[in-house]
């Protein structure tokens, strides 16, 4: 499939548009091209911390615009997925304004008494009570959901633990490990595709990482990009017995002159 064939797009956001909140080149111009030729999109990202409106204003500040709706996150993701599992649940959630709030229009109750899940988010701020608390509904039998697997996340002084690290902690504790929906399961992808109502043949994905972006993106029946503008290199990508449907050094590539 050529890109002139792709109607619908799904595009990573870190080391896709923006490197530690600069706009990556090109990204503006597609992101107008799509917006100007009603082209159907949604940036992707496995941080639950934030709301789409919250993530809509730090683009803005890169130089992005991107409208609030065009912005899919794991919180989302993780709270359509419980809707579909069990409407009008509950659960025990540690987390972020992005996920609290995602549950919550989900039409979730959050609750710490015998709840039907525990969903583990991203957080700067994990409290060994929380923690613990997880750990005892866990054991007694509240199904164990996690955002997305990362297990360390970027900071301006090092690496931080980030959710799969704690999950690892949980898993540890009680012997049940979480389902992840974040990527690289393909669900966060199918829900994308359902936010968009579009189909995946036709759909485009764009990311920067071989092992969650393009392996998701290949599971989930896409037409896949790599760009070389975060992590991966050519040597990451000899890496891996999978291919992405196309190379590219930037976002810069797709914009139609």
């Amino acid at each position: 499939m050529s890109k002139r064939n792709i109607k619908s797009w799904l595009t990573d956001m870190d080391g896709v548009l923006v490197h530690e909140d600069k706009a990556l080149p090109g990204a503006a111009e597609l992101i107008q091209q799509w917006r100007e030729r009603e082209i159907p999109f949604l940036v992707l990202t496995n941080n639950s911390i934030f709301t789409p409106r919250d993530l809509s204003a730090r683009l803005h500040h890169s130089g992005l615009e991107v409208p609030e709706d065009k912005i899919w996150t794991s919180a989302l993701a993780t709270a359509a997925f419980l809707r579909d599992q069990a409407p009008g649940g509950s659960a025990f959630v540690i987390g972020e304004a992005g996920l609290t709030t995602a549950i919550h229009e989900a039409g979730f109750i959050m609750t710490d008494t015998a709840p039907d899940y525990v969903v583990l988010g991203e957080t700067r701020s994990y409290s060994f009570e929380a923690i613990t608390k997880a750990i005892r509904l866990i054991n007694k039998g509240a199904r164990f959901i996690a955002t997305n697997p990362d297990a360390t996340g970027p900071s301006a002084e090092g690496a931080l633990p980030a959710t799969g690290a704690v999950a690892a902690l949980i898993t540890r504790a009680t012997g049940r490990t979480p389902y992840v929906v974040g990527k690289p399961n393909p669900m966060m992808f199918r829900s994308a595709l359902n936010k968009l109502g579009v189909h995946s043949d036709g759909t485009g994905m764009i990311g920067d990482r071989m092992d969650t972006d393009i392996v998701a993106g290949i599971e989930a029946g896409m037409h896949t990009v790599l760009v070389l503008s975060g992590i991966a290199d050519q040597t990451e990508i000899e890496r891996y017995p999978f291919r992405p449907k196309e190379v590219l050094k930037s976002v810069a590539e797709l914009v139609e002159k």
